[in-house]
């Protein structure tokens, strides 16, 4: 376990560096960092953001798309997906499914095409994935912007928990209130669908990836399950509350991204537009 004087220490480099946009060594290169300790870190990082200002909107998840594992280096098991922290500065909407993205300041970006929840009610303790359902709002498709401050995207996993758990910004697409029937069914609804995500320049279009909502834990529904069950062994962080978002882990591979770009989505097996996003 850290001491608290080098979590904290480790909190501010990370604050640093990521508001003057500067890279660092991964913390696990000096030692040997638990998943426990990067949230450790990760507590220290919310609460001096929280006295800088910021409001917390909900939380992300990441290493949730079992298929990408073995590309990372994760080799934990499904119950150690990793979470943080989203803010209401990290956090908008998409006007009818269109967006411009600055990259001024992010650092090694990439895009994810995501699916996003928002909880009505806060679920019980032992809720069960139907009783999870029945607390979200509306879901809606997103892209998450994914950055890391440590050279050439490598890291442990507690690590990435440490900062920020990767995020950089969320863009939520028009969000789609569920029916009593979409809720019933909602895990295999999003397991059977899948996306497209594409990338345009002046010169050129091409398809750079594709994926099922099957990858990320079963479904995006059952990866908010496992979150909540972790929360159950963290007292340092609220549980899931009402009003919160939730994004659930990207269904593709994370895709560098560059000014002059627009990447697209298109959904199969769901009723969701897809979004399109270009970078400045």
């Amino acid at each position: 376990m850290l001491m608290s004087t080098k979590a904290n220490r480790y909190a501010h480099q990370l604050i640093d560096a990521r508001a003057r946009a500067r890279l660092l060594p991964p913390f696990s290169t000096s030692e040997v960092l638990l998943l426990s300790d990067g949230y450790d870190i990760a507590k220290r990082v919310l609460d001096v953001s929280i006295s800088q200002g910021e409001v917390p909107k909900g939380r992300k998840l990441g290493f949730t798309n079992r298929t990408l594992w073995p590309k990372y280096g994760v080799n934990e098991p499904i119950d150690a997906l990793i979470w943080a922290h989203i803010f209401d500065s990290t956090v908008r909407f998409a006007d009818d499914n269109r967006g411009i993205q600055s990259l001024e300041g992010a650092l090694q970006p990439r895009i994810e095409p995501e699916i996003v929840f928002k909880l009505a009610t806060t679920p019980d303790p032992d809720a069960s994935i139907n009783d999870l359902a029945d607390c979200i709002e509306w879901m809606a498709h997103a892209f998450e912007i994914v950055v890391c401050p440590y050279p050439d995207w490598k890291f442990e996993a507690a690590d990435a928990i440490a900062a920020f758990g990767l995020h950089g910004t969320l863009i939520i697409g028009e969000p789609h209130v569920l029916s009593t029937a979409t809720r019933r069914n909602l895990g295999d609804i999003l397991a059977n669908a899948s996306v497209s995500l594409s990338c345009c320049t002046d010169e050129s279009v091409t398809l750079c990836g594709a994926g099922f909502g099957s990858d990320v834990l079963d479904s995006p529904l059952h990866a908010v399950w496992h979150l909540h069950q972790l929360l159950k062994t963290q007292p340092d962080f609220a549980p899931l509350t009402a009003g919160e978002i939730i994004t659930t882990g990207t269904w593709t591979d994370a895709y560098p991204v560059q000014r002059g770009q627009t990447w697209v989505t298109a959904f199969s097996g769901v009723t969701l537009p897809g979004l399109t996003l270009s970078f400045v």
